[in-house]
């Protein structure tokens, strides 16, 4: 039987999230992770207006909070942490399986800088305090190909408003995508929005994954073209 299409609903009551949001039947293990480790490390979201004191998410100090929104299974957001252990993580995913796998990382790797959002990056985004994080990542969203679906793509005016406000002045904004439709979307919004600037002096720019953005399974597939990585800028505020 094929997953029933599922979606969240942001507390304004708009719907902010859809597709699955699980696949298969998780092994015994990472059930077991779900269960022990996920309370743990979920983000504590505090009641509006009250904004979120992700210093205090970690054991430890941090110098910066870095954001990825749908990390699928994980392998980015993990690789980021382990590279920069002064860094808080928090990442969003409400695919059971993709939470599943991250878990197992972080259990396996003893990784203590990543906390977890397992439902709509927006509440997370919202919560935020202005100016709060230092680099955000939107890496191989669903695509929504069909015309009528596109309103449901993560890149768009208000999502991008709603980036603007928590990333710091010169923050970077990470995209990726292997769809060109997408590509042409992101592109087209984000250029034209006042708070961001595209960092892309040549074609090699966005054609070649620079060196501190590690390849994923999804990217290694290409399933529907050569990947084409975006960095914006977030422009000094008035």
């Amino acid at each position: 039987m094929a997953e029933r299409e599922d979606d969240t609903r942001h507390p304004s009551g708009r719907q902010t999230v859809y597709g699955r949001r699980r696949g298969r039947k998780l092994r015994p293990g990472r059930a077991e992770l779900l269960d022990r480790l996920l309370s743990r490390l979920a983000v504590p979201l505090p009641p509006a207006p009250t904004r979120l004191d992700w210093r205090a998410l970690f054991p430890r100090p941090v110098t910066d909070l870095w954001l990825e929104v749908g990390f699928g299974a994980g392998e980015h957001v993990v690789w980021q942490a382990e590279h920069h252990p002064d860094i808080g993580f928090i990442g969003c995913e409400p695919f059971v399986n993709g939470v599943g796998s991250l878990l197992t990382e972080i259990d396996r790797g003893a990784i203590d800088n990543i906390r977890i959002h397992a439902e709509d990056a927006r509440q997370v985004i919202d919560a935020l305090p202005v100016a709060s994080v230092g680099r955000c990542f939107v890496l191989f969203p669903d695509p929504w190909p069909k015309a009528r679906h596109h309103r449901r793509r993560f890149v768009r005016p208000d999502n991008l408003d709603a980036l603007a406000r928590i990333l710091k002045d010169g923050a970077d904004l990470r995209l990726a995508s292997d769809h060109a439709g997408l590509v042409d979307w992101m592109l087209y919004y984000t250029r034209r929005h006042g708070a961001f600037r595209w960092t892309a002096r040549r074609a090699a720019d966005w054609r070649g994954r620079p060196p501190d953005w590690p390849p994923t399974r999804y990217e290694s597939k290409a399933l529907h073209g050569p990947p084409v990585f975006l960095t914006f800028r977030r422009q000094p505020r008035r």
